[in-house]
């Protein structure tokens, strides 16, 4: 998402073929068939080196018939390897939508393109920042509970929970407003976590296959195979913002995202492995292959957050949001190898490089003020997922979402919709004040003909006091029948329950 991140993949048929044909050369010829191994690769590495099974050989490969097999294993000529496939697909656990942070904003289920009044408004809105009037710190921590229910309609074996739980700085902020030449600006420097790529997934698949030649029964070989797939990382970006009151009642902004590996980490590992029992239940013959694909990627690039925010009236603000589209810098790191009953069998290793395009965004919100106490905030955000695509140096095109080419992907934009609230209980004499806050959205996941579904649930809180104010949020994402792009080749899809809370310490100064 060559291409990106294995998707957890299975063609049957062609590796029981592959089995028959090309395992008993490897369990009983002579050890000159280590040959092919680099050199600085030992026979006996330990088990857990990474290793890969092919996945591409064709499905035509011809059956021996009946009384053609060879009785001495060793006299059934190997077969070449099939060529890897390369990086095709990017999974994003988190929403995979650009909003913005902030215990906050996200209290109010994130309807803050409108409001945009704290050091948070860089990544939602930076011409909101021109409402600041003192200089302030911020930094925002993210705690994620996600539970995937996983669903096979064939294979009720490998039915189960996955789940994740983290905890990660989530948004760190520096703001100075100044006035120059009569005008309110606003210079800050800022770190936002967007992007979160965790997920593992642990489940069992069995395959029984019959092989048969003109309608006569030759064998039916079993496959029982633990599948292991683990993704860590993520992308954040360090951002400059500047923003800048050109009219009383209209102030615009723009923060500059840097998106790069060394400054922030931004990248993320993939680490597929498959443990294999294959045995047929009409000749003496079994074995157990492990393959294992380890990946690292490393992503680098720049985009703007360019917003605006405009008071029609005291009660009224409307703000806009356009998030630019970017060509971001890939690099990958990939090795492959297959190992069966403690045979290396096959180990690569290769680098390569791609482009990633980046979609745009862009956003519209809308808050009205009833009183000093009560705010009302409405969003609607779209993405261009469609335009999300990786090119290769050789000219091949992938979308990150499928693994296909963007024109057979069917992949359509999605729209988010949020709305919020927020009520202050104000009290002067001690000079506190408490909000409670709430909020709903519709959140999207990009998949094929038609978006996923997912929606959302928010309820805040917190204690401004003197220059300090603190704010928590809660916020639950749940989606029904959702990721049948996830797991190819399988009817498959699963469950989304994501709670997550945000807590955030803002100082004035």
């Amino acid at each position: 998402m060559g291409k990106c991140c294995p998707r957890v993949r299975f063609r049957a048929v062609p590796l029981l073929l592959l089995t028959l044909l090309l395992l008993p050369t490897l369990l009983n010829a002579p050890k000159a068939g280590a040959q092919n191994i680099p050199a600085n690769i030992p026979t006996d590495m330990p088990a857990n080196i990474p290793t890969d099974m092919p996945t591409d050989i064709q499905a035509d490969m011809p059956i021996p018939p009946p009384g053609m097999i060879p009785q001495n294993p060793a006299d059934i000529p190997a077969m070449p390897a099939p060529a890897l496939p390369s990086v095709s697909r990017i999974e994003i656990a988190s929403s995979p939508n650009p909003v913005g942070s902030g215990a906050r904003a996200l209290g109010m289920g994130g309807a803050f393109i409108g409001v945009a009044d704290d050091a948070t408004a860089a990544s939602w809105n930076p011409g909101g920042l021109a409402q600041l009037r003192t200089p302030e710190i911020s930094f925002v921590i993210n705690a994620v509970h996600r539970v995937e229910d996983n669903r096979f309609a064939d294979h009720p074996d490998a039915i189960g929970t996955e789940t994740i739980t983290a905890t990660k700085l989530n948004y760190l902020s520096a703001v100075y407003p100044f006035n120059l030449l009569d005008r309110n600006m606003v210079v800050s420097l800022n770190y936002q976590y967007l992007y979160d790529f965790q997920r593992h997934w642990d489940f069992n698949i069995r395959i029984d296959e019959d092989l048969t030649v003109d309608g006569v029964l030759l064998d039916t070989v079993v496959i029982d195979s633990r599948v292991m797939d683990r993704k860590d990382g993520g992308l954040a970006a360090w951002g400059l913002a500047y923003c800048i009151q050109i009219l009383p009642s209209l102030a615009v902004g723009v923060t500059a995202n840097i998106w790069n590996h060394d400054l922030t980490g931004g990248g993320w590992e993939s680490d597929y492995r498959s443990l294999e029992t294959i045995r047929s239940t009409n000749f003496d013959f079994s074995a157990v292959s492990e393959t294992r694909i380890r990946e690292e990627y490393r992503f680098g690039g720049i985009n703007f957050n360019i917003g605006a925010l405009w008071r029609p009236s005291p009660n009224l603000t409307l703000g806009m949001v356009l998030k630019t589209p970017f060509t971001a810098d890939l690099q990958r790191e990939r090795t492959d190898s297959n190992r069966v009953d403690d045979e290396m069998t096959l180990y690569t290793r290769d680098t390569s490089d791609a482009d990633m395009r980046m979609p745009m965004s862009y956003g519209l919100g809308a808050a009205f003020r009833f009183s000093d106490r009560l705010t009302v905030s409405a969003d609607v955000y779209r993405t261009h997922w469609e335009d999300m695509k990786i090119d290769y140096a050789g000219g091949d095109s992938l979308s990150p979402i499928t693994g296909l080419h963007p024109d057979d992907s069917h992949i359509d934009p999605t729209i988010q919709a949020r709305v919020g609230m927020e009520y202050l209980i104000l009290r002067p004499d001690p000079g506190y004040a408490i909000p409670l806050r709430w909020g709903i959205f519709y959140d999207p996941a990009p998949a094929p003909h038609s978006p996923d579904d997912i929606y959302g649930i928010a309820l805040g809180t917190g204690l401004a006091w003197g220059r300090w104010v603190f704010d928590i949020a809660y916020q639950y994402r749940y989606g029904d029948d959702v990721g049948e792009a996830l797991i190819v080749d399988f009817d498959s899809s699963q469950d989304l329950s994501e709670h997550q809370v945000f807590t955030s310490l803002i100082v004035h100064f």
